[in-house]
Order: structure tokens, then sequence, then C-alpha cells
């Protein structure tokens, strides 16, 4: 290439990077200048041109000043969030510059980011569209590293996430939410516990979706936390009411994971105490009108039955515990609990616990072919999970009253 050629290069270059600077500067004045709705309309064609563009392609369509726009976008989105004004449109864009680059991110949260996204949360008028935006971009922040987790929790962000999972509606701030908790517990020394708590305490929240999202995350990070406060026990526990079979079954899990640790006693004693229900009504109680299970079934049969059948799973997966749980007189509860006639499935998951015990002790074996008699036990011992459509008034009457004790 020629001397000539080189120098038309060069102003050709000079020119194309002229007409960028010129184009991106009449952008930031045309922004300064605009009214609310003309703002809104250029965030919707900055979303349809720049959305999933990396940091690179940002300041080449910025000719290398894509910050003054993110700072510009930031004052007004801490100046207007409260009032909702195409709130939608700001937390995206502002998605599009902490997803593209770690510096983005740092400007972002430099001048209150985190403030401005958890004080959304709190926002109860806000949409929970807006507010799932804005859990989605402080997972992005929290996602970055420890000391961005540390900045969420200082900032008092397990509380406003905790309470946006509690009450959200929609499944995607569900998720969000969840999934944001989860990053926070995760490589945060520091706060783990925090969260910990944070999440047990949202444990007697009314949402059967919440729980069972809380459940598992409790239940996957159990092995990461390593010990457990004692307050988890009666919520857990109280979980087993649920007519949400996935409840039930996140619950079941989690006091699995929690038997190596040191409240297994007390889940242990209080699975067997439900066994033998009191049904005294509770002002917390919640019936969820929604599940006409409960309109026949009261909460505390349901836990029964769900006792009966963690029970089983829990001896069947420990010998250490199946012998615990002998020595706490099992035996004695599930024969009455097989003698309520109040909940069909709860006489029949106790039959199937029995049947455990029965097949693993001789010593328990002969004292519930005592309890039952000769007829009854025979009928148990063929097909123990409809024993329950066997038993007469006379004998339920005698099972909830023996004093069968196994040591």
């Amino acid at each position: 290439m020629g001397q000539t050629d080189i120098r038309n290069a060069s102003v050709m270059f000079g020119s194309k990077e002229q007409v960028s600077i010129n184009q991106a500067m009449c952008f930031l004045h045309e922004w300064d200048q605009a009214s609310k709705p003309v703002r809104c309309r250029m965030l919707r064609d900055f979303l349809s041109k720049n959305t999933g563009k990396t940091c690179s392609e940002l300041e080449l369509e910025f000719a290398q000043v894509a910050s003054l726009f993110l700072a510009r976008l930031t004052a007004w989105l801490r100046l207007t969030y409260m009032f909702g004004t195409c709130l939608d449109l700001q937390l995206r864009a502002v998605g599009v510059f902490i997803s593209a680059n770690h510096q983005y991110m740092i400007e972002f949260v430099e001048v209150g980011g985190v403030l401005t996204l958890l004080e959304i949360l709190g926002q109860e008028k806000l949409k929970e569209e807006d507010k799932n935006e804005a859990l989605h971009l402080l997972r992005i922040i929290s996602n970055m590293g420890q000391k961005y987790k540390e900045l969420v929790c200082e900032s008092y962000g397990v509380k406003a996430i905790a309470e946006c999972l509690a009450k959200s509606e929609s499944e995607g701030a569900l998720e969000t939410s969840a999934a944001l908790l989860e990053s926070l517990i995760h490589g945060n020394p520091k706060f783990q516990i925090q969260v910990y708590k944070g999440l047990v305490a949202l444990l007697t929240c009314t949402s059967p979706r919440a729980q069972q999202l809380v459940l598992k995350i409790l239940r996957g990070n159990q092995p990461l936390v390593k010990i457990a406060n004692h307050t988890i026990v009666e919520p857990l526990l109280n979980l087993l009411r649920s007519a949400h079979l996935e409840v039930q079954y996140e619950a079941t899990e989690l006091i699995t994971e929690l038997m190596q640790s040191e409240v297994r006693l007390a889940l242990l004693k209080g699975l067997i105490d439900f066994l033998k229900p009191k049904k005294e009504k509770s002002p917390d109680e919640v019936i969820d009108q929604e599940t006409s299970m409960l309109t026949a079934v009261h909460p505390v049969l349901l836990q029964q039955a769900a006792c009966a059948k963690t029970i089983r799973i829990l001896a069947k997966r420990s010998e250490t515990i199946s012998k615990e749980l002998l020595s706490l007189q099992v035996i004695h509860h599930l024969l009455y609990a097989i003698g309520s006639q109040e909940h069909a499935d709860s006489q029949k998951q106790a039959s199937l616990a029995l049947e455990h015990f029965v097949h693993k002790y001789p010593v328990v074996k002969e004292q519930v072919r005592t309890a039952l008699g000769t007829t009854l036990f025979e009928s148990f011992v063929q097909n123990a999970d409809v024993l329950h459509l066997c038993i007469d008034d006379v004998q339920a009457f005698m099972l909830r009253s023996n004093t069968v004790k196994v040591l």
C-alpha cells in the first residue's frame, strides 16, 4: 500500500470514528433533554439493539463512552423507581451493562445500585415483574464473588429478599428469590449463618411453593452449613401438615439430612409424638382453600400420616436410627395410629412403618402379635397396607389403649 492509500485510510478511519462520537453525543444530549415518554422510547430502542452485546460491542456502539449513558440511566432509576416509571425498561437496560462487563457492574454498585434494587423489592405498589427484574440483577451481582455477596447482606438484603419470596405470587419472582438466597449462602462465610437463619424463618410462610423452594435450598446446603439450630425443629415438623405432597416430600428429605446434626433426637421425638395428635385448632393454622383434601381431613391427621411415613423412611435408611426409634417407644405410638380411625392414610402409613420393625426385630414381632391378636396379626403379615380395613371398633380401641414397650 502506498503512502497516499495509507493517508486516505487514516482519513476514512478518523471520519468513521468522528461520526460514531457525534452519534453517541447526540444520543446523550437527546437523553438529557427528553421527556419521560421519549426516554422510554429510547430505552426500548436501546434494548432492541444492544441486548446480549459484549463490553467491546457496547463501547463501539457508544464510541468508548458507554459509561456516560450507564451513569445517566442509573441516576434516573434512583430518582424514579418508586413511581414505577418504565421501571422494567430501566432495569433491563442496566442488566445489559452489568451482564456485559465487570467494570460496568462496579460503576453501578459504587453509586448505590444495590441499595436501589433492594428498595425496589420493598415497594408494595410495584409490579412483581419489576421486582423479579431487580432480583435478577441482584443475583448477577451476588454471583460475581464474596465481596458482592457481603455487600448485599450488609445492606439488609437477606431480609428484603426473604420477604419478597414469602409474599410473591408469580413463579418467576419466587424462583429468582430462591436462587438469589442460594447464591448468598455459597462462598459467603461471614453471612452464611445469617442466610441460613433467614431460610429457616421462611418455613413459617404460607405459600406452598415458597415452602418447597426453601426446604430444597436448606436440604441441599445443610452439608455446607453443617450446624442446625433447634429453631428449625417445630416449623419443619409443622410442614408435614401440608396437603401438598411436594412440600411433604422436601420436608421428609430435609429431616433425613438433619439426622446427622444436633437436632436429630428432637426431630425423632417430634415425629413419634405427632403419631398421637391433638386436634385443638391453632390460630396460626392456615387451611388452603384450593386444596379439597383439607375440607375433609384435619391438618394434624395429614401430619400424623406424614410422620408415620417419615419414620418408615428413616428406619429403612439407617439401622442406628431404627434402634433409636425403638428406644423412643415408637411401636406403642404406631399401634395407636393404626387404631385411630379418623384417617385411613394415617393407619396405612403406620402399618407400613410397623411392618419394617416387625421384619427387622423378632422381639417387636412378638410384641405386635400379642397386641394385634393372632387373626389380625396374620392379616397384617399378609398385607400391612390394608390392615385398617380389617379392624373393628373393639380392636381399634384396644390398639389405642396398648401399652407395648420395646426396651
